[in-house]
């Protein structure tokens, strides 16, 4: 679908909506680098300051989205690009086909149920909860999962980012605290739970982090689609009324 003219201030937006994400991206990835605090994450820091600017602004996401076209579009080339590192531990990863597939079953079968049975007890509606079992797949796989579902989308989008932010935060932290020190474990614990703000994260770690993130970012978004239908559906009938 072609997107209507712009005139003078909607082209003036677009441009400085790009523009100023990609200086706001390297102003954080500056910061971050000095001080090295997983709060000030340069894809959070971006997040929260493009929000905030919008609000005091007063340009609505769809003028900013104008601009953010081209970055979404960089975002496929992206993506593709994750299998350079993956390629580059390919004997590894066949070395441990085994463990990763049951690893990748066990964190879509786990991320889900605890989501929608959290949502349960803590008295949600049934949609709500159909909205949170794909929370830690990518959002776009997140939303088409939660509308098939008959979750809402924009939820489910939003729980993705903040289990994604929140991921990215703690998790490297935890899993080190927790006795976690195989890189590939890492890797894939961060991919599998927190999807692209957890590959990001991983990919400060350590190649072999970053490789596995990826690995388990996309192969945790085929399990959840695949199991997220069949395991709600296992909830409902098993909690009749409730889902």
């Amino acid at each position: 679908m072609s997107l209507p003219p712009l005139d003078a201030r909607a082209a003036a937006i677009a441009l400085l909506a790009l523009a100023g994400t990609i200086a706001l991206y390297a102003a954080a990835r500056l910061a971050y680098a000095r001080v090295r605090l997983a709060l000030l994450n340069p894809a959070i820091v971006t997040i929260a300051a493009v929000i905030a600017i919008l609000r005091l602004t007063g340009v609505s996401y769809a003028e900013y989205e104008r601009g953010g076209q081209v970055l979404n579009f960089l975002l496929g080339p992206a993506i593709v690009a994750l299998g350079v590192p993956l390629a580059l531990q390919l004997t590894a990863v066949r070395r441990q086909a085994g463990p990763l597939a049951a690893a990748v079953g066990a964190a879509a079968v786990v991320g889900i149920l605890t989501a929608t049975g959290t949502a349960l007890l803590l008295g949600a509606s049934a949609a709500v909860a159909r909205s949170m079992a794909p929370r830690s797949v990518t959002t776009p796989i997140a939303m088409a999962i939660s509308a098939h579902l008959g979750g809402v989308p924009a939820l489910s989008a939003a729980v993705v980012i903040v289990t994604g932010l929140l991921g990215g935060v703690i998790g490297p932290a935890l899993l080190k605290r927790l006795g976690v020190r195989s890189p590939l474990a890492i890797g894939f614990a961060l991919g599998a739970a927190a999807h692209g703000l957890g590959t990001a994260r991983a990919a400060e770690e350590g190649q072999v982090e970053g490789a596995m993130s990826g690995l388990a970012m996309g192969l945790n978004g085929i399990a959840t689609a695949l199991l997220a239908p069949l395991l709600v559906a296992l909830l409902a009938w098993a909690l009749p009324g409730r889902l």
